[in-house]
């Protein structure tokens, strides 16, 4: 592994465990003081700016070289933090000035996102790419374990103000880890590369041209559109599935086994990814997305804790193998000039549609109980994803590519 790599992963590492800081330091830091519509509105505020802003990251991320806009997102993120830290700490909650800097943090990791995308494609070569996804997946996934807990005890030890500065430490240690990345490809927005300055049309130009490679890829749009799916059954899952367990399947505690087995499943998948003998990644894709029916379905019927469990940890691991294979597959076979602006659409239903079944989840269950919209969740989830596998581009990769290059 080159120092490069290396850094890459300190860097990313230390930015996924700062993001996981944020909702949980935000809640408690709002919560004792204000009301449940406070913290809706400040966690709101950095989601809209994420989504409104995406489509223009994916342009930037084509335009310009990729570690430069991480770069700059990091900084920006850990000054909005820092920020945050400081109002923590010498005054009463603020929830103006604590939902505009929850916008800045959300500017920040919409310009952000596509571009790291990028940056794993520059400086990672392409045979070591799926071994770098996993790690970063693995990363991602500890950080959602170790990132509440951890807010939870500089809240308890220390204030929320810590918190948050120490969130903003680690956004300003991951900046760091980029000075020193070697890119093995030629980056977009370089003077040579097909995204540089004398080959730049107008954004507009360069926004409509995102699409227009989108819809040159059926697997990719496809792909989105299934995922779509299952995000939004995610979302039914989280606002239901406590509900369930409170009801039916002995109390609070049964929803703490049924999120950690799902916890140790995506952890195993992740770690997996590249150790299985996949010879057709968007076929794990495809059979990884479908699987998310399992604990939709135990829930619906009311299975017994036991399965239920073991049906969200098969869930989750399908997610956890599903997400290096699929970030591989976008910097395989989308053209580095585009990778940006059509990571970006991805990303956007990725965002944009859980909170939508969240949101949706309530009335449905008020109008046709909770089983009902599980159930057609589960069958919609498992019919988009693996109805994915009829298109021909798909169908055609078990004969005309190699096995995907497993780990030693």
């Amino acid at each position: 592994m080159t120092s490069s790599i290396r850094r890459l992963l300190a860097g990313r590492t230390a930015a996924a465990l700062a993001t996981a800081l944020i909702p949980t330091t935000l809640t408690l830091a709002v919560v004792p003081t204000g009301s449940a519509g406070d913290l809706g509105v400040v966690l709101a505020s950095e989601l809209l700016p994420m989504l409104l802003l995406l489509p223009v990251a994916g342009v930037v991320a084509d335009r310009h070289p990729a570690r430069r806009v991480v770069l700059a997102a990091d900084l920006v993120r850990a000054a909005a933090q820092a920020a945050t830290g400081i109002l923590l700490l010498t005054g009463p909650v603020r929830i103006g000035w604590l939902a505009v800097l929850a916008a800045v943090t959300g500017a920040g990791v919409a310009f952000g996102n596509p571009s790291v995308r990028t940056l794993v494609a520059t400086v990672v070569p392409a045979p070591d790419r799926l071994r770098v996804n996993s790690r970063l997946a693995v990363a991602g996934g500890l950080a959602q374990i170790a990132g509440p807990a951890a807010a939870g005890g500089m809240m308890l030890a220390l204030g929320a103000g810590w918190s948050s500065l120490l969130t903003a430490a680690l956004f300003a240690a991951s900046a760091l880890t980029l000075g020193g990345l070697r890119p093995t490809a030629e980056a977009p927005g370089s003077a040579g590369s097909a995204g540089g300055p004398a080959a730049r049309a107008g954004f507009a130009a360069e926004l409509r041209g995102g699409w227009a490679e989108a819809r040159r890829h059926p697997w990719f749009l496809a792909n989105v559109l299934a995922h779509g799916v299952w995000h939004f059954a995610a979302g039914l899952l989280l606002a239901l599935g406590p509900l369930i367990a409170v009801e039916s399947l002995g109390g609070a505690g049964s929803w703490v086994v049924i999120a950690q087995a799902g916890t140790v499943g995506m952890l195993v998948g992740v770690w997996a990814a590249g150790r299985l003998p996949i010879r057709s990644p968007l076929h794990g894709v495809a059979v990884g997305a479908a699987v998310q029916a399992l604990p939709l379905a135990a829930l619906a019927l009311r299975l017994p804790l036991a399965v239920t469990a073991a049906a969200h940890c098969v869930a989750l691991f399908g997610l956890g193998v599903l997400s290096p294979l699929w970030e591989t597959e976008l910097q395989r076979r989308i053209p580095l000039e585009a990778l940006g602006r059509v990571g970006s659409l991805d990303s956007l239903i990725s965002f944009a549609v859980r909170p939508v079944g969240l949101a949706a989840a309530a009335p449905l269950a008020g109008v046709t109980g909770t089983a009902a919209p599980l159930l057609a969740a589960a069958a919609l989830t498992a019919a988009a994803n693996l109805g994915v596998l009829l298109l021909p581009d798909i169908r055609r990769q078990s004969v005309d590519r190699d096995p995907v290059r497993t780990l030693r």
